[in-house]
Formats: C-alpha cells, structure tokens, sequence
C-alpha cells in the first residue's frame, strides 16, 4: 500500500488501541455504588423470581393485589410511608411510597405492576434462568423496572443519602391497558416533582447492541368508524338493502393514508365487524384504527380529516358514516433540560469500561412518560428498566449482566438530579 495510507492506517490502530486500553482502565468515578450494585445483584435476582411467581395481568385482580401487596412490604423495608390509591375503574389499587429527605428536590420513580399475561401462563412459562438470561412472563415489562427502583431505593437507604427534599415512587396497576384508571394520578403527581425516572425496560444487547434510555414515545387514540345502512334478505331482496359492509370498505380505502397529510401523526385501521348472518345485507358496520402521535393536537387535526374524507361522498347510497375519536395516552417529548440529564447518563455508562448508552429520540410504542411529562413541570427520562426483550410475546426475558450497571445509572443519576439547580 501507498506510504501515506500506511501511516494512515497506523495512526488509527494506534488510536484504537489507546481507545480499547482507556476502556479496560475506565473505573466508576464512585466505586463504592458500583460496588454495592455488584453486592446487590443476587437479591435483585431472587426479587424477579418473586414477582414473576406472581400472576398480574391487567385484569387479575388478585394476582394485582398480591402485588401491591408485595411491593408496598418492600417500599416499607426502604422506610417509604405508603398508601394505596384506588384507580378510575378497572382492577387493583396504585401503591405509592414517599420518602423524605433533607435535600432540596422532589423526585419520582415510576414503574407498573401489571402485564399483559393472562393467569395461567407461568405453566408453560415458567421462570427459569438459562446463561445471562432470566425467562418469565413481565420480567422485563415492567417486573425488571419495579427491582430497580426497589433495590437502588434500598442501597441508597443503607448508604444514608438523603440528599432529596422527597421521592415519590407510584407503581400503578393497568399500564398495559393504556393507564385509564392512573393516567390522570401520574400527571397530577408528576406536576409536583422535579424530576420523573419512568423505569420501562431498555432493549436487550441482542436487540438493540446498546442498552438505552428513552427520550420520545408517541400518544395514542382510537378512531373509530360506524356506517349504518338497511339490513334485507341478501339472496331474494339484496338491492332492497344498503350494504354498510361495502360502505365501510370504501371509507377505509378513501381514509388509509389520511394521516400522511397530518405531521406528527400515524393511523392505521387494524379491526372491523360487520354482519349477523350470511344470508343479510349487513345493516351496520365498525372498525377501529390505532392511532400514534408525537405532536400535541395531531390527533384532533387527524380526526378532523377523517371527518372531511367521510363527508365527501359515499360509494352506497343513503348509508350514513360517522367518525369518534378517543385519546389515550399523551406524547412524550424529552425538553431541553431531559435531554441534558440523560447525556449525564451517558456520562455515567462510560465509566463503566467505557460502555455506551444509546439516547433513542422516539418509539412508536406509548409509555407513562406522557402522562408524566404532561404539564410540563418535570424533567422526564424514560426507560430506567433492566435490559430485556420478547415484552408482550412468548420467553419474555432479561439480560442479567444489565442489573449491576442499571442499579449504578439509577443511583447516580438521582444523585444528579438531586444537585440540579
């Protein structure tokens, strides 16, 4: 090779060479946490065997209440004063703790106790360990969220930090089924803090190369489409019907990419039903569309195209379509001054052998990083959890080699929320 490539290629070995000898020499600039997150790795372990052993679903009411009752005991060990919060509806209470220190700041740490399992599921899906891999139905969503916010809460305790004016840490119970019933407590508590660490989990290294916290989740909103039209015998009398069915079909094609035309917003019909019998002219039809949106107001203007597409004209005469929308979650938007804690994050990975944390700028999934960053009060990061993948699916895992530098990112970066100005 030409001399001045040589030297170009041996410059850059030479750099990563320095580069791989700084990460082997990179150490915790607080050993001590570091140290004790090592320490605590075991028990944090057996707490994921002893949630995943509870059954919690959405609409398992006692498998939530065994949770909050087990949450609310180990909120207790942490010397958090603890009372349960009835929800809007559904099943379960939220469990909040607040502990008080001699600080300055008020922090939050959220995390939710149910899954999207159905009891029962443990049978042939057990909890069971298999290299760095924990299995179990919610280990990672949000079991592994919930274990860190209990384990660092406790380490922090033993070491006698108190350098907070409080922390408020609220477990809610139907987070996978949009938070209804705690969206508006979350809001309301998270306008009284500081700062809000929501601990979903972070992608598993399988996945996604690089563990992560989350700066952006979308809203969500239901649209949903009705036409009525007149039922008749579909084999003797079928023009003497006017087929909702058909009509449906048209709206749905007429109003598929309606949200390319609305920034911030995504629509997408995903259910539809129509018709009793074979043999009828189906007199009433419904679908449904999940909608994501990432800019406040984008679902109003996207409802009110839909609207306008609806009214433009009809392919079944004398059918008549109407269009409702209902919001679900808010977007979350990490400001100016999340997105600066999160780099002390990545700050804090570093030292860690040099290990990278990934900033993922947004998800199309939806988190309570919208309800807690609604009012605008709070610096909001999300995504505090262990490392994990298979959320929602069959072998739901975590990655046990996230648990130790998890528990250091959350210490210190409450730390530094604490010392904020």
């Amino acid at each position: 090779m030409p001399a001045t490539t040589a030297r170009f290629v041996s410059t850059i070995t030479a750099a990563a060479a320095l580069a791989v000898a700084a990460a082997a020499t990179a150490a915790p600039s607080e050993p001590r946490w570091f140290a004790a997150a090592q320490a605590a790795e075991p028990a944090v372990i057996a707490s994921l065997k002893d949630m995943v052993a509870i059954e919690s679903g959405s609409a398992n009411a006692a498998g939530l209440a065994q949770m909050a009752d087990y949450v609310e005991r180990r909120l207790r060990d942490v010397g958090a004063r603890t009372e349960r919060i009835a929800g809007a509806g559904g099943h379960g209470t939220m469990v909040r703790g607040t502990l008080t220190g001699t600080g300055a700041k008020k922090l939050m740490l959220i995390a939710h106790m149910d899954t999207v399992y159905p009891a029962g599921t443990l049978a042939s899906q057990p909890y069971r360990r298999d290299g760095n891999k924990l299995y179990g139905p919610g280990i990672a969503d949000d079991k592994g969220g919930i274990a860190v916010i209990l384990h660092s809460l406790a380490i922090l305790k033993d070491a006698g930090w108190r350098d907070y004016a409080q922390i408020t840490v609220l477990f809610n119970q139907d987070e996978e089924v949009g938070s209804t019933g705690s969206g508006e407590t979350i809001a309301r508590l998270a306008g009284e803090h500081d700062v809000v660490f929501s601990c979903e989990p972070t992608s598993a290294k399988a996945v996604a190369r690089t563990e992560g916290l989350l700066l952006g989740a979308a809203g969500t909103a239901v649209v949903t489409m009705e036409v009525a039209g007149r039922s008749s015998h579909a084999g003797a009398a079928p023009d003497a019907g006017r087929n909702a069915l058909i009509e449906l079909a048209y709206q749905l094609q007429q109003t598929r990419d309606i949200a390319k035309s609305i920034p911030g917003a995504q629509l997408n019909w995903t259910m539809a039903q129509a018709g009793v019998v074979s043999n009828q002219i189906p007199e009433k039809a419904t679908a449904r569309a999940d909608v994501r949106m990432i800019q406040p107001g984008a679902a109003e203007k996207l409802i009110a195209a839909v609207q306008e597409k609806v009214n433009a004209g009809h392919l079944v005469p004398d059918t008549r379509t109407t269009v409702a929308l209902q919001i679900g979650r808010p977007p979350f938007v990490a400001d100016d001054r999340a997105r600066a804690l999160a780099r002390e994050g990545q700050a804090i990975y570093a030292e860690l052998d040099g290990r990278e944390l990934t900033l993922h700028p947004m998800t199309g999934g939806a988190t309570d990083a919208g309800f807690a960053a609604q009012s605008g009060k709070a610096i909001v990061v999300e995504s505090f959890g262990l490392a994990g993948a298979g959320y929602h699916a069959r072998d739901e895992y975590i990655e046990i080699d996230s648990i130790v530098p998890r528990l250091y990112l959350m210490m210190r970066m409450l730390q530094s929320a604490a010392r904020l100005p």
